[in-house]
């Protein structure tokens, strides 16, 4: 009764009633910990932070669940904040929630402790409360690998990467066990997110995942995720995040922009009638709208999550770099300018992608607009450099390819970039998005054709001009294909390629505008042809900005062309 109290009370203070039901019982047992549990995330779903928190820490060092729970929210929060005192708060209550974990955990010697280290772990003598740890405990693992590879040493990354093969063979391990609708819900989730994320991986990383011991099949994933979100369990809000985000950013920026929207809105559906006013639903509704082209209505759904709650304003900053980027789409440069501001003032995320973001939108304005703002577009772009963050001690690739960019504002005489926010948006895969419009795709197309002009009318063209007239080329052969101009966007492309030889410093426009290439040849049906050209900008460049990204855009078209891209061997001339 109690418990039901707390789930309805979400309007008043509820310290007393937390008192009240911590003084039901000295001992916290599993059921009572997963509805306890279950109380704070209607907490944290109601954008009650502080209160899910608060509800957990009287039992956080002496029950799993609870443990587990408070530790989460850290983590969640230190994702978001990227500020070292977060992190830190987070890795602390991580280990301590480690410690409360191994309490209920079987007792094993040490022999077999070395051995559980690379073989299963025997499951059909546990106790239910000895699963529930192992899945605990699994949990644990794989957050401290997330925060581990937040630290800037190779070694800690390494020690990440052997706490995420811990808890999967855990995970593994339970997997054919049901002994509770929780329980159940923490395997599909553990197993689904495991599968979905190698399944990712570009084949020279998988093969060494698969050295390991791992490996990824995407249906299992989905379908293990699919389960978890179904189960009605504490953890099914986690496999649904999880599905979230692999349809409506995943597959977006890394794979080919094809997302699963359908899905996306029938896994929301439930939260949204149950938590009309909670942030996060509101931000995946927007989002939802966003990649449908619905991009009023996206901005009014960010807005209103910006409104529902002040205690996490990382969550407006999400909003923010959205809104940015709805307005970017339509060209409301002044409005996108707006949030781009806010966000390198505010957000300690990547201060260098956002202040590059910043300059790079205030570059489509006309001069006399900047100066009314007060801004100085070159000063902007040559603080970018110095913003850079390094993680697991390498550079983030996006915050390379921006500092490259900005390289030339360095110059005593600094040569301006071309149409800089429109290149970034191709980075981010936003031509996919903009193209549910096609009068916002006609109108982009505008400007890039005006950017050509000048560019041809050019009488002092600099040593970036065989540079820039190739990104203008590649986003002009976006639109057209968008627009259904196939024959105009292949001559676009093949401009890029056949001057590879002029480029000098865009070193990522070749093997890029390749893959582009290859899916406007399946889009004609000419699967062959498509696949030789991913194969090609595959195996035949190497080092250029942003490869990563490329490799896993490859290889999710690849996946998307089934059993022929294993038939078709890579040349270094296109199809």
């Amino acid at each position: 009764e109690l418990l039901h109290r707390i789930a309805l009370d979400f309007t008043g203070a509820t310290e007393n009633v937390y008192t009240d039901v911590y003084q039901v019982s000295p001992k916290m047992d599993l059921e009572t910990a997963l509805k306890q549990c279950s109380v704070a995330l209607n907490l944290f779903l109601n954008n009650r932070f502080t209160d899910a928190l608060a509800f957990l820490t009287p039992w956080k060092s002496q029950s799993m669940y609870h443990a587990v729970g408070y530790s989460s929210i850290l983590v969640m929060q230190a994702g978001m904040t990227f500020e070292p005192k977060d992190i830190d708060a987070a890795m602390t209550s991580l280990k301590e929630s480690q410690e409360t974990c191994q309490r209920f955990r079987k007792k094993t010697g040490i022999v077999e402790t070395l051995t559980n280290l690379w073989y299963r772990q025997p499951a059909d003598n546990l106790t239910e409360e000895q699963m529930h740890a192992e899945l605990c405990y699994a949990e644990v693992l794989l957050q401290k690998a997330v925060l581990t590879f937040l630290d800037e040493s190779i070694i800690s990354f390494i020690k990440g990467g052997m706490r995420i093969r811990n808890s999967y063979l855990i995970y593994k391990n339970m997997e054919n066990q049901s002994l509770h609708i929780h329980f159940r819900g923490g395997v599909n989730m553990g197993i689904g997110t495991f599968n979905l994320v190698l399944s990712l991986l570009p084949s020279r990383v998988l093969r060494l995942m698969e050295f390991l011991g791992f490996s990824g099949d995407r249906e299992m994933g989905l379908s293990e995720l699919r389960d978890g979100a179904a189960s009605n369990s504490l953890r099914s809000i986690l496999s649904t995040l999880t599905l979230l985000m692999f349809h409506l950013y995943i597959t977006v920026i890394l794979g080919t922009g094809e997302a699963n929207l359908s899905e996306a809105e029938a896994l929301l559906e439930p939260y949204i009638e149950k938590f009309p006013n909670g942030a996060l639903i509101l931000f995946y509704t927007a989002r939802i709208a966003l990649l449908k082209g619905n991009f009023k209505f996206a901005q009014e759904r960010f807005l209103a999550c910006i409104a529902a709650q002040e205690e996490w304003r990382q969550i407006h900053h999400l909003c923010y770099w959205e809104l940015m980027w709805t307005y970017s789409f339509e060209q409301n440069w002044r409005e996108a300018y707006r949030y781009a501001d806010l966000l390198s003032k505010e957000s300690k995320w990547s201060q260098a992608i956002y202040v590059f973001q910043k300059a790079a939108i205030l570059s489509m304005l006309p001069e006399e607009e900047v100066a009314k703002l007060g801004e100085n577009v070159v000063e902007l772009f040559r603080q970018v450099d110095g913003l850079r963050l390094r993680m697991a001690g390498k550079s983030i690739p996006t915050e390379k390819f921006a500092a490259k960019k900005a390289q030339r504002y360095s110059l005593s005489n600094p040569v301006k970039l071309v149409v800089p926010a429109l290149e970034m948006m191709y980075v981010w895969n936003g031509f996919n998005v903009v193209g549910k419009r096609p009068e916002l795709t006609k109108s982009i197309l505008a400007t890039l054709e005006k950017a050509e002009e000048q560019l041809r009318d050019d009488p002092n063209p600099s040593e970036y001009h065989g540079d820039d007239h190739c990104v203008v080329q590649l986003l002009k052969g976006l639109c057209l294909r968008q627009m259904g101009r196939q024959a105009e966007a292949e001559l676009c492309f093949n401009r890029v390629i056949s001057s590879e030889n002029d480029i000098k410093h865009d070193n990522y426009l070749v093997p890029y505008t390749m893959y582009e290439l290859g899916l406007l040849h399946k889009q004609k049906g000419d699967i062959n042809a498509a696949i030789a050209l991913l194969e090609n900008a595959k195996m035949n460049y190497r080092d250029y900005n942003m490869e990563s990204r490329l490799h896993f855009r490859i290889h999710a078209a690849l996946n998307t062309m089934g059993s022929f891209a294993a038939k078709v061997p890579p040349s270094r001339t296109p199809a």
